[in-house]
């Protein structure tokens, strides 16, 4: 038996129960674990059993699909409005901050933020011009908003954005990746403002 949407054959009985009458004919609800999807089909026979999640105990894999590498690095972060992929956007006026955690898909970043408004860095998926200073040279991407925090006192209160790489020039890219690799060999990194 494999899932109708996704085709997959990680089935398993829903936890909420068909109808008495539609399982006294056989029909039960079944739930797709790669997609979610809930579904009724014939299991006369009951073949299908619900399969709590298993924990793995001890160690676990991580989920990050590249390191991250801590840094505190100068950068300036611009709100985009527009379009990016027609090319008809416009930046805001840039403001200060700095790139707490960096790796080849996203960064951390962190700024006080006074410049723009709290909805406009509260909202997830919202586009960015971040300008990362490294110590080859600066590099240029547009991000999007993953996450959004609001930390500190009240009178020195700043964000923390987690943002993923939407865009980025090819020079930029490559420059990004040598830094990653020097990090990753751990050579000493100088950043000097």
């Amino acid at each position: 038996m494999q899932c109708p949407r996704c085709k997959s054959p990680r089935i398993q009985r829903d936890y909420d129960d068909a109808l008495i009458v539609l399982r006294m004919v056989g029909m039960q609800k079944l739930l797709c674990n790669t997609c979610g999807l809930v579904f009724k089909r014939f299991d006369p026979l009951g073949k299908q059993v619900r399969s709590p999640s298993q924990r793995v105990v001890g160690k676990t894999k991580t989920r990050r699909r590249g390191r991250r590498y801590q840094g505190h690095l100068p950068a300036s972060i611009s709100l985009i409005e527009g379009n990016v992929t027609s090319g008809k956007a416009s930046y805001s006026q840039p403001s200060r901050g700095h790139c707490q955690t960096i790796s080849a898909y996203g960064m951390s970043l962190t700024l006080v933020g006074t410049r723009f408004a709290e909805a406009d860095l509260s909202r997830r998926g919202r586009l960015l011009f971040v300008t990362v200073d490294l110590p080859e040279g600066p590099v240029e991407a547009v991000v999007s908003i993953v996450s959004h925090e609001r930390v500190g006192e009240e009178g020195k209160r700043k964000w923390v954005l987690g943002v993923s790489i939407h865009q980025m020039a090819d020079a930029d890219n490559e420059r990004l990746s040598a830094f990653l690799e020097k990090r990753a060999q751990d050579s000493p990194v100088i950043v000097s403002e």
